[in-house]
């Protein structure tokens, strides 16, 4: 039987990450398993070619940091207040490749990640985190669609 003790779930605090927090708990509480939650922030680093002075991209990369850690703790009292075993993490990098990395880093048993549903344009210039972190992780992936989710709440 399949073991499933730590859970990577990465988020980016919108509306699409709180929509599949009930699934990632469910599946959490059926294994009794750990909940990673994971948010990467961009690197600035790139930006320095224009001028920019390395203090200012350091200024502003720690303010996003602290920024990111404030919505981290909103984000777990609003949606993940009454589950114990929650493990918080907020990295620098390339989304797809800090996912992949931190989940082999941390022997996760599974990625539970949502999908955007972008499409056209959009998904040519910003690229889907999702699809390249299914190509590229070497344990299983579930993936929900925020969008596609039933409301099961009686009328």
């Amino acid at each position: 039987m399949v073991d499933i003790k730590k859970i990577l779930f990465p988020v980016d605090f919108s509306k699409t990450s709180q929509k599949i927090v009930p699934h990632v708990l469910l599946i959490a509480e059926k294994f009794d398993a750990e909940i990673h939650i994971l948010f990467v922030t961009r690197v600035l680093e790139h930006f320095a070619y224009m001028y920019v002075p390395n203090t200012s991209i350091e200024n502003i990369e720690q303010e996003i940091m602290d920024g990111a850690k404030h919505k981290m703790d909103d984000f777990i009292k609003e949606s993940l207040k009454n589950y114990s075993k929650i493990k918080t993490s907020i990295v620098k990098g390339d989304a797809a490749e800090e996912i992949v990395n931190y989940a082999k880093d941390h022997d996760i048993d599974m990625i539970a990640i949502s999908t955007h549903g972008r499409k056209g344009l959009e998904k040519i210039l910003l690229g889907s985190v999702t699809e390249r972190v299914i190509k590229t992780s070497s344990i299983p992936v579930l993936t929900i669609n925020p969008y596609r989710i039933k409301d099961k709440t009686v009328k």
